[in-house]
């Protein structure tokens, strides 16, 4: 796959997680829409987790792909913000990821 193509795509699987976001948290930014596999650059993947991660700045509450990285995130919160909005993902349907997130 070119990059170009993998960038589109990987911008719409990001552009659904950051409207499901959305409707969790009111605000909610694209973070990345490419990851490397094995030397290339392939798209964000397509499943849907929730996860709470902490910056140097605080909390976001954060959709990821099944390997962790982030497709969209909240705004910079408090973690009990940030955990709020995660248990309305969780109490939405949403799977919750145990494991490390993955923001740049």
């Amino acid at each position: 796959m070119q990059y170009h193509q993998a960038v589109r795509i990987g911008q719409d699987r990001a552009r659904k997680s950051q409207m499901t976001l959305f409707e969790h948290a009111g605000f909610a930014m694209l973070t990345l829409t490419v990851k490397k596999s094995q030397g290339v650059f392939v798209p964000v993947g397509e499943k849907e987790f929730v996860a709470v991660a902490q910056k140097s700045e605080g909390w976001v509450a954060v959709i990821v792909d099944e390997e962790g990285y982030a497709k969209a995130q909240s705004k910079v919160l408090s973690e009990e913000q940030a955990r709020e909005i995660f248990q309305k993902a969780v109490a939405a349907g949403i799977s919750e990821f145990s494991g490390t997130v993955k923001l740049v």
